[in-house]
């Protein structure tokens, strides 16, 4: 017996320690991922889940078309597929990838899984599903030159973990997040050491109009009738803006809870750059 539910914008059923996961989006009777999803932010949002749940997950053997960069930078869990020096031993998780838009994650030793079939799919438009993913291949093509602010792949790697994850610092009893090199005096202030809470509340919100969204998102943003951003403000202090899911169907107010997944954000130089969106909480 499995229990069934939603995390994070995916369909997952939960049974003996291993996850089923699955995209709810049915297109030509085929599970397909939504706007800005793939595997590897469903395999995020996967890991996230188990570590809820009370696992300790130090590394797992991850897919050839998980991004394990992204893997690390968000969870902390390690993969053979990053570190060539990690020794297989202690690699006891595995992520195993369906055909279509599911994954299953479980101890390496696991060979008998019974999930509960994921209730709550919906069908995705023919367009939208056509057009998206146009946009994506057109984008992630190295032909493709993108009209926003550059930022090159080391600079994308080097704040990853603290956009990824939420990984903030505590200095004179202020929580600082994103993290800094220096305060406003000079002060080399110390390096991250603890995460905020995955929930924030909406202070205010901002939907652009095609036209007038950033030049990194002109191929998609006409196809998503604009881009929704939120400024909200965590429990611990600080506040950031966030865009919304592209496959949320969301009026935000103030006042409201949100919560946070990993997502595609736009590609740059033929790589998919990832970060943090904003999700309606279901509670």
């Amino acid at each position: 017996m499995s229990d069934s539910s939603q995390w994070k914008g995916y369909l997952i059923s939960y049974s003996n320690d291993s996850l089923l996961l699955q995209s709810p989006y049915i297109h030509n009777d085929c599970t397909v991922y939504g706007p800005d999803s793939d595997s590897t932010t469903m395999a995020v949002a996967g890991i996230q889940y188990l570590q809820n749940q009370g696992h300790h997950i130090t590394a797992i053997h991850l897919t050839e078309s998980i991004d394990a960069k992204v893997i690390f930078m968000s969870t902390s869990v390690d993969s053979p597929q990053r570190n060539d020096e990690l020794p297989t031993a202690t690699v006891d998780w595995q992520v195993i990838e369906g055909e279509e838009a599911t994954l299953v994650l479980s101890q390496s030793d696991a060979k008998h899984f019974e999930f509960d079939e994921p209730t709550g799919t919906e069908i995705m438009d023919d367009d939208l599903f056509n057009d998206m993913n146009a946009a994506w291949e057109h984008e992630c093509s190295k032909q493709h030159v993108s009209q926003g602010a550059y930022v090159s792949q080391s600079q994308y790697l080097e704040g990853g973990t603290a956009r990824l994850s939420l990984a903030s610092q505590s200095f004179e009893g202020q929580i600082i997040w994103p993290p800094r090199q220096m305060d406003s005096s000079g002060n080399r202030l110390p390096r991250e050491e603890g995460l905020l809470s995955d929930t924030a509340t909406v202070e205010s919100w901002t939907k652009l109009s095609a036209a007038g969204a950033p030049s990194e998102f002109s191929l998609r943003a006409p196809i998503l009738g604009g881009i929704q951003t939120l400024l909200v403000k965590f429990d611990e202090g600080p506040r950031g803006v966030f865009l919304v899911c592209d496959d949320v169907d969301y009026s935000p107010t103030i006042g409201d809870q949100v919560e946070f997944g990993v997502r595609r954000i736009y590609a740059q130089e033929g790589l998919i750059r990832y970060g943090l969106k904003a999700i309606p909480s279901l509670n």
